[in-house]
């Protein structure tokens, strides 16, 4: 049995930054596979390319932090979303190519009027913010929160 190939852009540290093929992933327990409309860039990313933020264990040596796209495949467990759904994803690697495992938690729907490169840049910042706020902090109705910068 052949193994599918996909293209994605290398993260080799010093190496000019080109497309070559891998083998595209397969979704796991509670993972999606979106196929990549757009891909976000940020700090992140740079400074990983720059080969001072080493990527998660496990995490594809892929570059790409968050993705939008549309659910091609779905892992077991996943109830959330369905093939063709169009979503944004925080990924822990895995971005810069046509295809991205994202954990259903970590992927949201986009918002109507936005388009994929739009929706790309989401997921860093609305996904942090809310861990931040209403996961770790535990912010409920009623409660007041002050933002120094936005």
């Amino acid at each position: 049995m052949s193994k599918s190939l996909m293209k994605a852009v290398n993260s080799v540290v010093g190496q000019k930054l080109e497309l070559h093929e891998i083998e595209k992933p397969s979704p796991g327990p509670a993972q999606v596979l979106i196929r990549v409309h757009a891909a976000g860039v940020n700090r992140p990313d740079l400074i990983q390319r720059a080969g001072r933020y080493p990527p998660p264990a496990g995490a594809p040596e892929t570059l790409g932090l968050e993705v939008a796209g549309v659910v091609e495949a779905v892992g077991d467990g996943v109830t959330r979303w369905k093939t063709g759904d169009r979503v944004c994803a925080l990924v822990p690697g895995g971005g810069y190519a046509e295809c991205a495992l994202a954990h259903e938690g970590s992927t949201m729907p986009i918002p109507e009027p936005l388009s994929f490169i739009e929706a790309a840049g989401l997921p860093e910042t609305v996904l942090t913010v809310w861990n931040n706020v209403f996961h770790m902090s535990q912010l409920k109705p009623g409660e007041t929160l002050l933002i120094h910068g936005g």
